[in-house]
C-alpha cells in the first residue's frame, strides 16, 4: 500500500517553487467550496515535475495562484525563495508558462507572432530562430499559425515561454487533445529542457506520459498533498499486482478472496494484489483442483499509485473556477477574478 509523504522541511531557497497551507476557495451559489485545502507543494530544482490529481483536485487553481492570477485565501508560497504574489515583479523574468490554451493571431506566420511578442519583451530576432529551432519549428516558421496542428500550436507556445529563457516553466494540461504523435513531440521538449539545467513543472492526468518525463511527482486530491517524491520510489512502494488466468475464475476469485487477497477482474483475468509471492497463488487455487493457464506480475506503475491514493478524491460537488488562460508575466484580469472568493 502506497502511503503519503510528506514535503520536508527544507529551506524554500533550495527549491524551485514551495507552498505551504495554501487554500483557495470560491464563492457558488451554493455557498463556498474548496479548491485548495492545505496544499503543501515542494518542486526541487532542476528537472521535470509532475503535478498529478483527478479532475478538480486544484491544480491549476494552484498554479494560478503561484503566478498571481488569483488570491489564495491564505498559506505561503515561494518561487525561487522570493515570496509570491509579492516579489513576482523580481522573479517573473525567470518564468515561463503556458495555462490552457495561450492566443496567437491566427493569420499571422509562426515567426511573426514570435517577432511581435519579442519585440514587446526586448528579444531579438536571434532569439526567435533559436526558439523556434528548439521546438522543431524551424521548417514551418513561415506558415500561418491557423495551419498547424494542435501539436505544433502547443510547441509555439512553448516557444513563446522560452523567449526570454526562463529558469522555470510551468505547463498546465500541455498534452491535452493531442495525437500520441504530439505527445510524443511535448515529452521530448519537456526532457531537453530539464537536461538544460531547467525546472519544468509539468501538470497532467496522462500518468503513462508523467512517468516517462517526470523525475519527481505530487500527486494531490480535493486540494491537498497526497505524496510526493521521485517516480522510483513512489513505484516502489505500490503493492505487487499478478495477472492471473484460469479455466474457471468466478471459483478462483472467491478463492483467492478468502485468502484475504484483493482481486479484481480485467476481461476474463484476475488481478491479484496481496500475495508476498506469485507462487502462492499457484498453490492455493490448485489446493483447490484450480490449475492456471497465465500468471504474470504487472510492472506497478505511476497509475497504479495515482489510481490507489485518489481513490474516492475525486470532487464531491461542481467547483467554480475562473476560465480565463493568461501566460506568466501579465497581471491578473478582471476576468481571472470572476468567481473568486474576496
Amino acid at each position: 500500500m502506497t502511503t503519503a509523504i510528506a514535503p520536508p522541511d527544507v529551506d524554500p531557497a533550495s527549491l524551485a517553487v514551495s507552498t505551504r497551507g495554501l487554500r483557495k476557495t470560491y464563492r457558488t451559489r451554493h455557498g463556498r467550496q474548496v479548491a485548495v485545502q492545505g496544499l503543501d507543494l515542494d518542486v526541487p530544482l532542476g528537472g521535470v515535475h509532475g503535478f498529478l490529481g483527478p479532475n478538480g483536485s486544484g491544480k491549476t487553481t494552484s498554479i494560478r495562484m503561484l503566478l498571481g492570477l488569483i488570491r489564495a485565501d491564505s498559506g505561503t508560497m515561494t518561487i525561487f525563495g522570493q515570496t509570491v504574489p509579492e516579489a513576482l515583479p523580481d522573479v517573473v523574468a525567470r518564468i515561463g508558462a503556458i495555462v490552457e490554451q495561450p492566443k496567437f493571431f491566427p493569420n499571422f506566420s509562426a515567426r511573426k507572432n514570435l517577432d511581435l511578442l519579442a519585440g514587446a519583451i526586448g528579444v531579438s530576432a536571434s532569439d526567435v530562430s533559436k526558439v523556434l529551432e528548439e521546438v522543431g519549428l524551424t521548417d514551418r516558421a513561415k506558415d500561418k499559425f491557423r495551419t498547424y496542428s494542435l501539436g505544433m500550436k502547443q510547441r509555439l507556445a512553448i516557444a513563446a515561454t522560452l523567449l526570454k529563457d526562463p529558469d522555470l516553466l510551468i505547463f498546465d494540461e500541455p498534452t491535452n487533445g493531442l495525437d500520441p504523435a504530439g505527445i510524443r513531440e511535448i515529452r521530448t521538449t519537456m526532457r531537453s529542457l530539464a537536461e538544460r539545467g531547467k525546472t519544468v513543472l509539468v501538470s497532467s492526468h496522462i500518468l503513462a506520459e508523467v512517468e516517462q518525463v517526470a523525475d519527481t511527482v505530487s500527486i494531490i486530491g480535493r486540494g491537498t498533498l497526497l505524496a510526493s517524491g521521485r517516480v522510483a520510489d513512489l513505484i516502489a512502494g505500490t503493492t505487487t499486482t499478478v495477472r492471473v488466468g484460469v479455466a474457471d475464475p468466478i471459483t478462483a476469485r472467491q478463492v483467492l478472496l478468502e485468502a484475504g487477497l484483493t482481486v479484481r477482474a480485467e476481461g476474463g483475468l484476475l488481478l491479484v494484489d496481496g500475495a508476498a509471492n506469485p507462487a502462492d497463488i499457484t498453490r492455493r487455487l490448485a489446493h483447490h483442483e484450480l490449475y492456471v493457464n497465465e500468471l504474470v506480475p504487472v510492472r506497478a506503475g505511476l497509475e497504479s499509485v495515482f489510481l490507489e491514493l485518489t481513490a474516492g478524491q475525486g470532487p464531491g460537488t461542481h467547483i467554480v473556477t475562473p476560465d480565463d488562460a493568461v501566460l506568466a508575466g501579465a497581471g491578473p484580469s478582471r476576468r481571472s477574478r470572476k468567481g473568486e472568493t474576496k
